[in-house]
């Protein structure tokens, strides 16, 4: 469509680029791919390209810990301590569900790196630091607060309770058997990541390329590399095809929690806006989201390797030309601004090299 392209004109020619996707009941009804996957390289972008989901990868964190506990091998209200048992007597009182919800009230690892940091964090890494902290925001399930903490550690306990690494019971139990053959919870040094897509940031001398940060490794909270050909899979999935249980599905986008912003709610990975179940993706060089009308079954991603801009509002607006006319004015009220003020992963709070 002719006016997509020309919203998406931006990302065209020799940039970083973008993917996107418009899905319905999880097939694709329009895929495009624009500009670069890597610049240097002069590779084009594909919808086969891989993109750093960042924190869209925490919808994936939720559906492991779902799944473990459909087994019964977890409960989303087991004390964390009884997987995590060398958390300070801080974590007293925190369950599984606050992770999920952002609600546990843990301190933010990101504001405890060592200032001699030099190698890139881990989750164990996370660990170790708030093993150390004895403090906490608030109490456990009395507040909001956007946490990476939190998706680090359900990565740690998806291993605990499963006895496999987080990103092999991933490929185990979700990207295999849905077929998105290509998309993996990136581990440098133990696995590669093909039709890669690297991550820049726009500077007076041009496009630099601005791919890791010290805290680009940690799994749980944003390390999920996919693109869009295998994503609407995993959404052919949240509809319902054969992955969670109904009850699972239901669970993760409930809305559990308000957050900062009274027109967003919080569910397991999935933020809540009307009919809209969503989350952004950004971090260092990457500016990614995704969009479900659930009532609609109509799905819309972006995903992009550079630093600026945000594309939940043009996400928002490519999809109002696939909703019926009586939709478009509701989906219009769905604010850009309510996705600005909605939490550290919002435009208004850009946190270089933070997985948000």
């Amino acid at each position: 469509m002719q006016q997509i392209d020309e919203l998406m004109h931006a990302y065209q020619g020799a940039v970083p680029g973008a993917a996107l996707a418009v899905l319905r009941g999880g097939v694709p009804i329009l895929q495009r791919a624009y500009g670069l996957a890597d610049v240097q390289g002069r590779v084009a972008a594909t919808t086969a390209t891989n993109y750093r989901l960042a924190s869209m990868s925490k919808q994936f964190t939720a559906a492991a810990v779902l799944l473990l506990a459909e087994e019964g091998r977890l409960s989303i209200d087991d004390p964390i301590r009884r997987w995590l048992p060398t958390l300070p007597n801080a974590a007293d009182g925190m369950i599984v569900r606050h992770l999920l919800t952002h609600t546990s009230g843990l301190v933010d690892y990101e504001d405890v790196i060592p200032q001699e940091r030099s190698s890139q964090l881990r989750d164990d890494d996370v660990l170790r630091l708030l093993e150390g902290e004895n403090s906490r925001h608030f109490p456990p399930g009395s507040q909001y607060r956007y946490s990476n903490s939190g998706y680090a550690l359900l990565a740690l306990i998806v291993e605990r309770a499963s006895e496999q690494r987080y990103a092999e019971f991933l490929r185990k139990r979700i990207f295999q058997p849905l077929g998105m053959q290509t998309t993996l919870a990136f581990e440098p040094g133990v696995s590669a990541i093909a039709h890669r897509a690297f991550g820049y940031s726009a500077a007076a001398q041009g496009w630099l390329r601005t791919d890791q940060s010290l805290t680009s490794a940690t799994l749980g909270d944003g390390g999920i590399y996919s693109s869009i050909d295998d994503l609407a899979k995993w959404d052919a999935a949240l509809c319902g095809d054969g992955l969670l249980r109904p009850a699972s599905l239901r669970l993760a986008f409930r809305a559990w929690v308000g957050t900062d912003d009274p027109q967003v709610q919080y569910g397991f990975g999935w933020r809540i806006t009307g009919d809209t179940r969503w989350h952004s993706g950004e971090t260092l060089g990457f500016r990614n989201v995704i969009v479900r009308y659930l009532e609609r079954r109509l799905t819309v991603l972006v995903l992009t390797n550079r630093n600026d801009p945000v594309p939940y509002a043009a996400a928002m607006t490519i999809a109002r030309e696939f909703l019926p006319h009586s939709d478009r004015t509701t989906a219009a009220s769905e604010s850009v601004d309510a996705y600005r003020a909605s939490g550290p992963d919002s435009a208004a709070r850009p946190l270089p090299g933070r997985s948000q």
